[in-house]
């Protein structure tokens, strides 16, 4: 059947291309959100930031959003503006962030009269001092204040990019394949941490431009996000094309009231719906933070030689291509007929053995954890698909918060029993790190969808935003808590390879439980109400 063509939005090309766009800005913006999350061990060694200023300075990402309320201005910003707009603001923020953050980390803050000044001041933070949530302390480090102002700022562009993106996803797909497209974009965006794990250490360890350094990884993150910023002004002149098209204006004729906030605060299933995705996600972006350091505590490893295959840069290169055809291959299966499906599957099945064979020949915790996104390429359109036609968003969020809690007492509990056994740590740290990665494949799919069902269309990115500001409450609050856990559980320990993880990951998993229990809230206030979140998006 022909399909009829009368806008942009109407041509399944234009707007797959649109989600691209948002989607590798996405991708860009993952990366630098974890871009120092593989090497703490070596800012521990070199810079002298201990857990708890490393999950201080990884929390600020947020604190702006939560404490400021950034976000919420952002998506008053978003329904005033439109996304056009949004986007190339959001762009810009993160770059300006960004830039701070490197020259954080960099020689050229070292010694420095802005250091001494760091050094000396912001140790008291009137009022959030008082209350115990100032984004710094007495004694932390000059660079990771620096650091954390910088972080701050790339926060506010990064989660305004992030509901901006949500609301350009809804006005290209509404009434079409939307989840399945939101499900796509997180699957592409999600690459960026394990591009992340693979390539920050490199930058960081190898002796290029003038020795190696961790401003390196950093100075790879801002170039992205220049990137990232042009994939925004390309859309900005698509999306202007299409309104161009439709008549459709960007700046709203009808203002923005505080009572449409009141509207959405007074909805049931979308405080649930917020509830879940704070526990959901904390237990997620906080636990990347620390993941790499948390395999290098419980595993077994062994440099290869100095000067072999396995210890040289050209086997980073060949491990992330191979990353790319897993992900490829099975990302394209979603969208092929039966027969190409199974070639397509059985590729990605083989060369994702070989790229995790070549993660334990490289005996490099970053590496492994690197695997942590790609079965969520796989699986998180077929997610999307599931929830556009068949429905059942909460009980996938459900199945998706037991998967969280197996996975996080097993890296607490039985990857700890494997300490000296090379080949069986990294066959259960592989198996549990791909089944975590596909549990949070289960967000994106199905609750994110669920949001234009539960509020007026005029405010999606209002909703979208206040959504946000209480997920980043958890995020700014999880990074800081498993830092001083780690630090209270582990007195006295100066090697950062040895430190004691289960305090901090059964907090992890008690945040799945949280989120099993307000599932089964959820899908008893969706069958009470008829909210529809068990129903299909695309409407026969």
């Amino acid at each position: 059947m022909t399909e009829k063509i009368s806008t942009l939005r109407d041509s399944k090309q234009a707007r797959w291309f649109a989600l691209l766009l948002l989607s590798f800005a996405m991708f860009c913006a993952y990366i630098f959100m974890d871009i120092l999350s593989p090497i703490k061990d070596l800012m521990q060694l070199v810079s002298g930031w201990d857990s708890t200023a490393f999950g201080t300075m990884q929390g600020s990402e947020t604190f702006l959003n939560v404490f400021i309320f950034f976000l919420i201005f952002a998506g008053i910003i978003l329904d005033k503006m439109g996304v056009r707009f949004t986007a190339i603001l959001s762009g810009v923020v993160m770059l300006i962030g960004a830039t701070i953050k490197w020259h954080a980390v960099s020689a050229s803050f070292q010694g420095t009269g802005l250091e001494t000044w760091f050094t000396n001041n912001l140790n008291y933070v009137p009022l959030f001092s008082e209350i115990g949530v100032s984004p710094f302390y007495e004694g932390m480090p000059a660079s990771a204040k620096l650091a954390s102002i910088g972080f701050m700022i790339f926060g506010c562009g990064v989660e305004m990019a992030g509901i901006t993106v949500s609301r350009g996803i809804v006005k290209w797909f509404r009434g079409k394949e939307m989840a399945l497209a939101m499900g796509s974009e997180m699957a592409l965006a999600r690459l960026g941490v394990a591009t992340c794990m693979i390539f920050s250490p490199l930058f960081a360890r190898v002796n290029i431009f003038g020795g190696p350094h961790i401003s390196h990884s950093v100075a790879f993150g801002v170039i992205l996000l220049m990137i990232a910023l042009i994939m925004f002004v390309i859309y900005f002149f698509m999306d202007k094309k299409l309104d161009a098209q439709t008549g459709e204006a960007e700046v709203k004729d009808d203002p923005f009231r505080v009572a449409d906030i009141r509207k959405i605060l007074t909805s049931s299933g979308f405080w649930l719906v917020a509830l879940l995705c704070v526990l959901y996600y904390s237990a997620i972006f906080p636990f990347q933070k620390y993941a790499v350091n948390m395999l290098q505590c419980n595993l077994t490893f062994t440099a290869p030689p100095e000067g072999s295959f396995w210890a040289s840069n050209t086997v980073t290169i060949i491990q992330y291509m191979i990353m790319l055809v897993v992900a490829a291959t099975a990302f394209v299966s979603n969208f092929s007929k039966k027969t190409t499906k199974m070639v397509l599957l059985s590729f990605s099945v083989i060369f994702l053995i070989v790229f995790c064979y070549m993660g334990y020949m490289r005996q490099s915790a970053e590496t492994i954890f690197a695997v942590f996104p790609l079965l969520a390429v796989g699986i998180t359109p077929i997610l999307g698909k599931y929830v556009d036609t068949k429905g059942k968003a909460a009980s996938m969020l459900m199945i998706g918060s037991i998967l969280l809690i197996i996975c996080h007492l097993t890296f607490a509990f039985v990857l700890p029993q494997f300490a000296g056994n090379e080949i069986g740590g990294i066959v259960v740290a592989y198996l549990t790190i791909l089944v975590l990665g596909s549990s949070f494949s289960l967000v994106p799919a199905s609750l994110w969808p669920s949001v234009p069902k539960l509020v007026d269309s005029k405010v999606i990115g209002s909703a979208y935003a206040l959504i946000f500001w209480i997920q980043n409450i958890g995020l700014w609050l999880f990074p800081l808590l498993i830092g001083k856990i780690l630090d209270k559980s582990n007195p006295g320990v100066t090697d950062p390879t040895q430190l004691d993880y289960t305090n901090p990951l059964l907090m992890l998993a008690l945040l799945g439980v949280a989120a099993l229990i307000l599932g089964f809230v959820l899908k008893a206030v969706d069958k009470k109400k008829g909210l529809g979140l068990e129903l299909p998006n695309i409407k026969e």
